[in-house]
Formats: C-alpha cells, sequence, structure tokens
C-alpha cells in the first residue's frame, strides 16, 4: 500500500464508523457512542494533516472528507432529533442547509461547470459548532454535569452560522453563476 493513500482510508474508515455511532445513539449507550464519536473527530484531524503536511491530497480525498464529515453529522443529528435530544427545528435546518448546499453544487455542475469552492470560515465555524453540539448533547446524557446554559447558547449559535453558512453559499454561487452567464454574453445556453 501506498502511504499516499493513507488520508482516504482514513476518511473511508470515518464513514463507516458512521452506522455504530447512530446505532449506539439509538440504543442510548451514551458513552460508547461518545468514544467512537471522539475517534471520528480525531480521524478527521489525522487525514488533514497528513494529506496537507506531506501533501498527499487527492481529488478523492477532496470528495471522502467531506461526505464523511457530513455523513457522521447529518446522521448524528437525526438520531438525537429521534431520541428528543436535539429540537426538531434544529435537525430539519441543519439537513435543509446540507441539501440546499449540495442541490446548488449540482446544479451549477449542470448549468456551468464543476464549482471550484473552498469552505469558507464561516462554514469551518458552523461545522465545528455542529460538532460541538452533538458532543455537548451527548456529554449531557448522564455521562458528565454540562452547563444547561452552555448548551442552549451552542444550540442558538449552531443555528444561527448553520442558516448563515446556507445563505452564504447561496449568495457566493448565485453570484458566480450570474458573473459566469454574463462574461459568456447573451447567446450562452
Amino acid at each position: 500500500m501506498n502511504p499516499k493513500h493513507l488520508p482516504n482510508l482514513i476518511s473511508v474508515a470515518r464513514i463507516l464508523l458512521v452506522y455504530p455511532v447512530v446505532s449506539l445513539l439509538l440504543q442510548q449507550r451514551f458513552g460508547a457512542a461518545l468514544a467512537l464519536f471522539v475517534v471520528a473527530g480525531l480521524s478527521d484531524g489525522v487525514d488533514g494533516f497528513l494529506a496537507k503536511h506531506y501533501h498527499w491530497q487527492s481529488r478523492l480525498g477532496s470528495y471522502l472528507d467531506p461526505l464523511a464529515d457530513k455523513l457522521l453529522l447529518i446522521s448524528s443529528y437525526v438520531a438525537l432529533g429521534w431520541l428528543g435530544l436535539m429540537p426538531v427545528w434544529l435537525v430539519g435546518l441543519v439537513v435543509l442547509r446540507d441539501l440546499v448546499i449540495f442541490g446548488g453544487a449540482v446544479a451549477y455542475y449542470f448549468m456551468l461547470r464543476p464549482f471550484e469552492g473552498q469552505p469558507t470560515l464561516l462554514s469551518k465555524l458552523n461545522t465545528v459548532l455542529q460538532l460541538v453540539l452533538v458532543f455537548a448533547v451527548i456529554v449531557r446524557q448522564g455521562i458528565a454535569p454540562f452547563p444547561a446554559a452552555v448548551a442552549e447558547a451552542l444550540l442558538w449559535l449552531t443555528a444561527f452560522t448553520t442558516l448563515a453558512s446556507g445563505a452564504h453559499y447561496v449568495q457566493v454561487w448565485g453570484s458566480s453563476y450570474w458573473r459566469e452567464k454574463q462574461r459568456q454574453g447573451p447567446d450562452a445556453a
């Protein structure tokens, strides 16, 4: 095995952790779910470090890494919402944001070309807050005391950044689309 494939293998392993994390959450085995959730989070940092530090980035990795993140986050939000531990409106907002971003990327691809965007600082902040909120909700389930006021603040910050980052992507892609269409002229199909 070529070491440059290690980041992609770690991303695949993170994808494979989604089912056990969700299964443990639904069984309300919160300690074990939290342990796997932390392992998945740490593996995200490891694969990113390896890819950047050793220049082992790949096109496949550019798809696998965010896919692994989104699968873990969305699945965790849905499971926690199912258990009544996460507000349904927030679960819907998180899922809707990602559907809008994915739909926008697909539409942009078919209408113009692949979108060459990178995650924005706001989007990265949103991902961190989403992860921290899942962590906090799981920890509050008897693993360790976690102040309710902090969890409530995290919830509202996560909701705000979810809305703001989703709107920002729509604005960026929409502006890029209209600039490109104007550059192509009125005869562009």
